[in-house]
């Protein structure tokens, strides 16, 4: 905490939320006090006592916006142990895609991607290490989700692939907003690395030889 931030507290807590929303709604890039006070109802000066600096408003903000994605992390991890198993690494995938690919979500995941990039060219600002936190993040539920021998470099390097569809098809969803196309490269790389040969049908499409 800054010299001139104070602990939290029930405003501080609601202000938060609502800046929350205002960033989901228009980004971080150009983020300036003034608007952002006037839709939340605050002001400038208040913001500034309570988060101490613009800089630690907007750690705060990338903070609630990972411990949504904590959140589901957790629930996807529940969910396997009250199946009482834990779910393979392509159901574990079809999971994550099926949030990722979410309209509700799509707000947080243009906020996450813009913290990504600018964490990787700011280095040193706010956005320190947002995206490293994120890939461990997520390395560590599909992790949870290999057999035994998760600390071969096998399995590191399984999950990290897996890792680096979905981020890609995510960043195509995004772009494009081709849900059905995107999707049905999830569904062709699981068959692939699933070992199901593939045919293309009269209309062109792809599907699993039986």
């Amino acid at each position: 905490m800054s010299q001139t931030a104070r602990p939290s507290s029930a405003r501080k807590h609601e202000l938060l939320e609502r800046a929350y929303r205002y960033v989901l709604e228009q980004g971080l890039v150009g983020l300036s006090l003034r608007p952002l006070a006037t839709a939340i109802g605050s002001s400038p000066r208040v913001l500034l006592f309570l988060f101490g600096s613009k800089e630690e408003l907007i750690r705060a903000l990338l903070a609630r916006a990972r411990s949504d994605e904590l959140d589901f992390l957790a629930r996807t991890r529940a969910q396997a142990q009250d199946l009482g198993e834990r779910a393979d690494l392509a159901t574990t995938v079809r999971t994550i895609w099926h949030w990722l690919s979410g309209e509700p979500t799509r707000p947080l995941l243009k906020l996450w991607v813009e913290a990504y990039a600018r964490s990787m060219v700011e280095p040193d600002g706010p956005w320190a290490r947002f995206a490293r936190q994120t890939v461990e993040d997520w390395l560590a539920l599909l992790a949870t989700a290999q057999p035994e021998s998760t600390a071969t470099t096998a399995a590191a390097a399984e999950r990290t692939l897996a890792l680096a569809v979905l981020r890609g098809a995510l960043l195509d969803l995004l772009a494009t907003g081709d849900l059905d196309r995107v999707s049905a490269a999830i569904d062709h790389y699981l068959r692939l690395v699933s070992g199901s040969p593939m045919k293309a049908d009269s209309a062109g499409a792809t599907r699993p030889v039986s």
